[in-house]
């Protein structure tokens, strides 16, 4: 006899509890994200495993994972929650007289390289437009937005991004940060091998840009050395200068802190230093008017950048790093 599921009998209260448990991996983790005691939370669960006629958590003594069906019913939670989310966000725009909200999650290297530009351009077209930023690990990006916590996100494409929509919006290329009289900085361009026998001056090994690098190590069989870990490409440029060891950074980063620093830019070889970024959403049909005017203005600045590009590799070569003509 098939089970008869009564929608109005879904509890927002319950959805969030359960998308709070699978995401902590423990119901116990998620009850404390809801502020629910520990037995509420399994009385509301067990009553939706009830009223859905399936178990969606395996309970055991490490936490709690999602079955098939939970799953199933994760996804559609999701979705339920971040469109809540984005209609409560919306409502308040419309009381407080706003031209809509935008809530972007980046990670460091956006924040410090072509982002700032792009919103200030995206702030002159759209000023009645109130943006949310937040700078987070790509990892927290990506669940951010597949939680609806944010519209859009910025992310090193090497992050995995689940069922999310990606599109390029940035590219550029990893260099080699370090003092001025280093033994390296009379290289043109320093193999990774070299680099790794130093110190590293680096972010938290989480970021999309320490695993890259992490992953150049691996594949030469060697360890990455990290000396000193810190928050963002300006701390990292000032423990170098300190003498802490040197660092990998993106260019468009990295050349800010390097001229007001007296630091040495060079380029790598022996790994991949190309670096993609990519802009990432639930689904593009669904976003809002302020966040779909964004993903346009990113996909008409790529269409320049590609023009660019194409015709750099006609254009004649410029050896110093630091006075690359589309920084």
């Amino acid at each position: 006899m098939e089970h008869a599921i009564n929608p109005a009998r879904f509890d927002l209260t319950t959805l969030r509890l359960f998308v709070a448990a699978v995401e902590a991996g423990s119901l116990t983790l998620g009850a404390e994200h809801m502020a629910i005691s520990l037995p509420a939370a399994s009385k509301r669960l067990a009553e939706l495993e009830s009223h859905v006629g399936s178990t969606l958590l395996v309970r055991n003594k490490k936490g709690v994972t999602p079955t098939a069906p939970g799953l199933t019913f994760l996804r559609y939670a999701i979705s339920i929650v971040a469109g809540i989310e984005q209609l409560s966000v919306a409502m308040v725009d419309y009381h407080r007289g706003a031209g809509g909200h935008l809530r972007l999650w980046a990670n460091t290297s956006a924040f410090t390289g072509f982002l700032p530009n792009l919103l200030a351009l995206y702030s002159a077209a759209y000023p009645s437009v109130m943006l949310d930023l937040e700078d987070a690990l790509s990892e927290e990006v990506v669940r951010a937005v597949a939680r609806g916590n944010a519209e859009l996100g910025i992310i090193g494409n090497n992050t995995p991004i689940g069922d999310l929509q990606a599109l390029a919006c940035d590219s550029d290329e990893l260099m080699l940060v370090l003092p001025a009289a280093h033994p390296l900085a009379g290289l043109d361009a320093v193999p990774i091998d070299e680099v790794l026998r130093h110190d590293i001056v680096g972010l938290n090994r989480a970021t999309s840009l320490m695993r890259q690098i992490a992953a150049a190590a691996d594949a030469k069989g060697l360890q990455l050395k990290i000396r000193v870990q810190v928050r963002g490409f300006d701390e990292v440029c000032r423990m170098i200068v300190a003498g802490l060891g040197i660092g990998i950074l993106p260019m468009a980063g990295a050349v800010p802190h390097v001229k007001s620093m007296g630091l040495a830019l060079k380029r790598l070889s022996g790994m991949p230093t190309r670096r993609q970024l990519l802009l990432v959403m639930r689904d593009e049909p669904s976003l809002s008017l302020p966040a779909s005017a964004l993903v346009r203005m990113v996909r008409e600045r790529e269409q320049k950048l590609s023009a660019s590009r194409a015709f750099a590799q006609t254009a004649p070569t410029f050896t110093d790093p630091t006075r690359h003509p589309f920084l």
